[in-house]
C-alpha cells in the first residue's frame, strides 16, 4: 500500500517539478562549464606568460651577439614582393 502512495505521489510532482529539475540541470550544467573554462582560460593565460617570457629571453641573447631582430624583419618585409590581391572564398571554391 506504502508503494501506491509513493506512486501516486511522485506522479502528482512530477508535472510541477520536471520543467524545474531540467532547468535546473541545465543551470548546473552551465555554470560548471563556465567553471571549467575559467580555469582553462587561466592556465591558457600562464602558459601564455611562460612563452613570452622565453620569447624575451631568446630576442635579449640574439641582441647581446650584436643580432638587430628589426633590421631583419625590415630586410624580411623589403625581399618580399607586394601581396597579391586575394580572391574572394566564393571564386576559390567555384
Amino acid at each position: 500500500m506504502g508503494r501506491k502512495v509513493d506512486k501516486m505521489a511522485k506522479k502528482q510532482q512530477s508535472p510541477e517539478q520536471a520543467p524545474n529539475a531540467g532547468r535546473e540541470e541545465q543551470i548546473g550544467f552551465h555554470k560548471g562549464s563556465l567553471a571549467t573554462l575559467a580555469k582553462e582560460r587561466s592556465e591558457m593565460l600562464r602558459i601564455l606568460q611562460i612563452v613570452e617570457q622565453l620569447m624575451q629571453m631568446h630576442i635579449k641573447g640574439l641582441k647581446d651577439l650584436g643580432i638587430d631582430l628589426e633590421q631583419e624583419a625590415k630586410k624580411i618585409a623589403s625581399s618580399q614582393q607586394q601581396p597579391k590581391e586575394k580572391k574572394p572564398i566564393e571564386d576559390i571554391i567555384r
